[in-house]
């Protein structure tokens, strides 16, 4: 017998009885080809690392499984690839390692509670650092051209810092920005954002100022691209 699991995220603007109806359907699906369902795991509403589809959370749901041969896996990813109510999806064939852990994990050997508080700790000291280094804070909202709504896409890009912006290139935000939301963030210019964010990673922060006076919108004055309107 082989083990696998598939993971998949439901979009989180379903109805509790269609969500958990979406996660039937695939679980009926296996068992109809034979498969043996060994743990169904709702994990829950989560955010996600970056925005998809326009949200930034979705429901978690994992099915563990046994089956005679991997048959059955390319025709259920054509079908969570077509269904529009998955958001995400990514199935791994187990060893013998993946089903021992898993086995633990459900029956409590691997303390799920003691790995939260760790998680927590750890996250914790991160901030507690990041602030340490970071006097001001991380405000994007600083960086003359950002807004409030770009300033959370990019946090839920991942991109949440000043030094995190300033080594990406204009180009590379930019692609960032359409693949959150092209609609929404076509007509933005980040050409100075980088420059910005250097300068406040280094707490530079009246050469910054100086330098946003003569800006316009986050662009140099003369230029010409973008709308120029803060988002």
């Amino acid at each position: 017998m082989r083990n696998y699991e598939v993971t998949f995220i439901v979009d989180p603007v379903l109805t509790g009885d269609e969500i958990k109806g979406t996660a039937q359907t695939y679980v009926d699906r296996l068992q109809s080809e034979g498969c043996k369902i060994v743990a169904v795991d709702e994990m829950g509403l989560r955010q996600l690392a970056y925005p998809i589809n326009r949200r930034t959370t979705g429901i978690y749901y994992c099915i563990e499984f046994e089956t005679e041969n991997g048959v059955v896996v390319d025709p259920m990813e054509l079908s969570l690839r077509r269904d529009e109510r998955i958001m995400r999806f990514l199935t791994v064939k187990l060893d013998k390692f993946g089903v021992e852990y898993n086995k633990n994990k459900r029956e409590g050997v691997i303390g799920k509670a003691k790995r939260t508080k760790m998680r927590e700790q750890q996250e914790a000291a991160q901030k507690k650092a990041q602030k340490a280094n970071q006097p001001h804070g991380d405000n994007l909202k600083r960086i003359e051209g950002i807004g409030p709504k770009v300033s959370e896409a990019l946090k839920g890009y991942g991109i949440s810092t000043f030094a995190m912006l300033a080594a990406k290139t204009p180009e590379r935000i930019k692609e960032i920005l359409l693949e959150i939301d092209a609609d929404r963030f076509q007509n933005q210019d980040p050409t100075t954002w980088s420059k910005q964010a250097e300068l406040a990673a280094a707490g530079d922060w009246d050469k910054l100022k100086a330098w946003q006076e003569d800006l316009k919108g986050g662009r140099v004055a003369s230029s010409q691209s973008g709308s120029g309107e803060e988002e």
